[in-house]
């Protein structure tokens, strides 16, 4: 009859309330996975370069990317560095194996063209092209590019005067560190490391 409540309408609206409940968490619960996933990817670096780049005498553990690395780490900025240095290459053939060595994903890289351009009777000119044409590929690429091409005092080369002490790269990695975290800090989530809480 008119005017009589629906038998159950009280539970069905508890139902209904429920539902929508959940609903609502499921919603919050998704965007919060996006939001860690995010978080937790880290900032990807490639270091492209010859020998010293790579390590000569140091080993790839010595060399300014790795280096590097630990200096961002320890300032809880989570980072993946590979090291793309190769002996003796000079820019042209830097450029060649770029788009191979640098792989999707890749959030900085950092290009240290090195001497043997001008050591193999290159031109200066055409190194600079290299490395200009090197940064426009990068960039168009939606990636940020650290061009490393400083006069490097001799008190920071080995006796050979063409490759680097580990004070050298650790030199370098210095330099460069402020420059990644401010790349590092423009990125909508900023990769941080997992903080383990120590108990006393």
């Amino acid at each position: 009859m008119r005017g009589e409540k629906l038998p159950y309408g009280g539970a069905l609206k508890t139902v209904i309330a429920g539902c929508l409940s959940k609903a609502v968490l499921v919603a919050v619960a998704a965007i919060l996975c996006t939001w860690i996933t995010a978080d937790a990817a880290p900032l990807r670096i490639v270091a492209i370069g010859a020998s010293n780049t790579h390590g000569w005498y140091v080993g790839n553990e010595g060399a300014y990317p790795a280096q590097l690395q630990a200096l961002l780490r320890a300032r809880g900025i989570d980072v993946e560095m590979i090291n793309a240095g190769v002996p003796f290459d000079t820019t042209a053939m830097m450029l060649r194996r770029l788009d191979r060595d640098v792989p999707d994903g890749t959030n900085v890289v950092i290009l240290q063209p090195g001497g043997n351009d001008l050591r193999f009777f290159g031109t200066r000119q055409q190194r600079a092209a290299n490395v200009e044409e090197m940064a426009r590929r990068l960039r168009a690429r939606s990636i940020d590019v650290i061009v490393y091409d400083e006069d490097i005092p001799l008190r920071f080369y080995t006796i050979d005067f063409i490759h680097l002490t580990r004070e050298g790269h650790a030199m370098i990695a210095g330099t460069l560190l402020p420059r990644v975290v401010a790349i590092a800090s423009r990125r909508p989530t900023q990769p941080r490391l997992k903080q383990v809480a120590r108990g006393h």
